[in-house]
């Protein structure tokens, strides 16, 4: 439970210091209650009824996270196309699968998905527990005959006992499989950022040109309207007017305008160590990312949300605007890969 206690201490000093420093507003002028309530890191990890957390299902997450077995091919782990060290992504502009083949869309950063209620760029996934053994059994991306994969984890020494300790007298399932990937991801959570030591009431902890930054974010830019709350995002699928013909959520609301060309809101914490960026990885730097907003995205659509429109930022403006995007950007802790069962 080390992680996580460590979680809640964090939380619990930056509400300390937020109640603290009654002088703090929002780059528009809000309260500082209502700053708080926008920005403050949660207090505690959620956990679905279904699948509590327990450190036994951690550790046992752990292992079959980083486990290439649990592929096909058995050189293909979860960890693979989300390292630790390249901030839980693989810093291509689209994924390697099966085969050593590419995939359609870049690998999105496991981070903070404890608060995500639907999964996978196009969301198609209703939890963690769903999300687990999607890429598992995908032909494209792990290419595991999933039946098989209990058998398969039983016969290594060492995984009948984990799997004992964490679900105490179940029959080994895919579906333990899966709680047990989803509790590990749950405990992956970005660090404080300089972002939170200034709300916290640091004034220090970010420059001059970062709160300017921060204004635009919230005024001009409107990028708070879909990057909201302590996670900078708003869950949800939005048509940004990215020319490519993937229809993302469309595939799935196939009559729903709006939902043609959407994609899943990234987090935008760490977002300075996750380059490139988009679903295709097109954009290869946050100026790029910022000059796609400002010009109104590329592609026109009828279902193009209505809050992509260009923005007429000042050069001024941009590099004040990517000064703040990167004070959301933590300094990671050094994360230690677990040996294998063999």
């Amino acid at each position: 439970m080390s992680r996580i206690y460590h979680f809640f201490s964090i939380s619990i000093m930056i509400f300390f210091l937020v109640t603290s420093f009654p002088n703090i507003n929002h780059a528009q002028g809000n309260s500082t209650s209502e700053l708080k309530k926008a920005f403050f890191r949660p207090l505690q990890i959620p956990y679905p009824k279904d699948n509590l957390y327990s450190k036994a299902k951690e550790d046992l997450g752990k292992l079959l996270f980083f486990d290439p077995r649990i592929s096909g091919s058995n050189v293909t782990s979860c960890a693979t196309c989300h390292n630790p060290s390249l901030s839980w992504g693989d810093s291509l502009a689209k994924g390697v699968g099966h085969g050593h083949l590419p995939l359609g869309r870049r690998s999105p950063t496991v981070l903070n998905l404890a608060w995500t209620e639907r999964l996978f760029w196009d969301g198609r996934a209703a939890s963690l527990e769903e999300q687990a053994l999607g890429p598992i059994q995908s032909e494209a991306e792990m290419n595991m005959v999933i039946d098989n994969l209990p058998k398969k984890l039983l016969a290594i020494t060492g995984y009948p006992e984990l799997f004992k300790k964490a679900f105490p007298g179940e029959l080994v399932t895919n579906q333990l499989v899966a709680k047990a990937i989803a509790t590990f991801e749950r405990t992956l959570i970005s660090e404080p950022s300089p972002f939170d030591g200034w709300v916290s009431g640091n004034e220090r902890a970010i420059s001059n040109n970062a709160k300017k930054g921060f204004a635009i974010f919230n005024g001009k830019a409107k990028c708070v309207t879909c990057h909201s709350g302590w996670n900078f995002t708003d869950g949800s699928f939005h048509d940004i007017g990215m020319p490519d013909a993937d229809l993302g959520r469309g595939k799935f609301l196939p009559k729903l305008i709006s939902m043609q060309h959407a994609f899943k809101t990234p987090t935008l914490r760490d977002v300075a160590r996750r380059s490139p960026y988009m679903h295709d990885g097109s954009e290869r730097t946050l100026q790029d990312v910022i000059a796609f907003y400002d010009q109104g995205g590329k592609a026109a659509r009828e279902g193009k949300s209505e809050d992509i429109h260009p923005l007429n930022l000042t050069s001024k403006e941009k590099t004040d605007l990517e000064e703040f995007l990167k004070s959301l950007t933590s300094d990671p802790k050094p994360f230690q890969v677990p040996i294998l069962p063999n």
